[in-house]
């Protein structure tokens, strides 16, 4: 299961990547298409250190109960 929680946090950060990537190609010819990758490029990050830092927790809760 923490695997999984791993590879979901780089899908997100790859996705975030790839937003800036097309907002980077597509700003000087249409800029106006570029605002829905800025929000992508953006909750995608946000999501990123959401999923880390409640993996991290998860993992410390599972690390607590198996010491018990």
């Amino acid at each position: 299961m923490v695997k999984l929680l791993r590879y979901t946090e780089y899908v997100y950060l790859v996705v975030a990547v790839l937003s800036v990537y097309k907002i980077v190609a597509l700003w000087s010819t249409e800029p106006k298409e570029t605002y829905i990758f800025i929000f992508f490029a953006i909750v995608s990050l946000g999501m990123f250190f959401f999923r880390r830092k409640y993996r991290k927790k998860f993992e410390a809760r599972s690390k607590n109960n198996d010491n018990r």
